[in-house]
């Protein structure tokens, strides 16, 4: 899972990180101080790791048997917001760890990118995300996609933003694959 490696990543150039808050960039410190590192330092940190460290992620329990099963009877794309330049490095770790799906790198909000994507086929569609705002991106934007909030680190879960009123939230994939099957009225609902 990202934030692990990303945490692994920070202690070994003498930061910390402090799981208080949904929020990467401000919750990186320097040890023992009380302001997080200002965002821009966050940010090239981010960069930095995926320049390097990319290949130390763990894929989040359950999901490349949640998306093999999705993937005999839809079409499986990958869309991050890794940086540009990570692209390679990005799609090499998910061949490498079981996920070799089409792999499409994104800033900023994700609307219209799964808007476009979604204009290429004539099914239905779903889209999983843990930040509420690319969700409402896309519910905006892709009106009919189904939409689902996921949370693999159990770390975060309590911490992140969610609006179940708009966008189902299931945090693991064993539960989670069923129910976009179901949604997709794709294979069968027993992941």
């Amino acid at each position: 899972m990202f934030m692990r490696a990303f945490e692994t990543f920070v202690r070994a150039r003498g930061l910390e990180m402090r799981i208080t808050r949904y929020a990467l960039f401000q919750s990186i410190f320097r040890v023992g101080e009380p302001e997080h590192l200002d965002v821009a330092e966050g940010r090239a940190l981010f960069d930095a790791f995926f320049e390097t460290d990319v290949g130390n992620i763990e894929p989040a329990p359950g999901a490349r048997h949640a998306l093999a099963m999705l993937a005999r009877d839809a079409t499986v794309v990958i869309l991050t917001n890794a940086p540009a330049h990570s692209r390679d490095a990005r799609a090499r770790w998910l061949v490498e760890n079981g996920f070799p799906y089409p792999l499409l790198v994104n800033s900023g909000l994700k609307g219209p990118a799964v808007a476009a994507l979604c204009a290429r086929t004539a099914g239905p569609a779903a889209f999983v995300d843990d930040l509420l705002p690319n969700l409402d991106s896309v519910a905006s934007e892709a009106p009919g996609v189904f939409r689902f909030q996921m949370v693999a680190d159990e770390r975060l879960r309590p911490l992140a933003l969610s609006a179940p009123e708009r966008h189902v939230r299931i945090d693991d994939w064993p539960a989670l694959a069923p129910a976009i099957a179901r949604v997709l009225r794709i294979g069968e609902a027993d992941a």
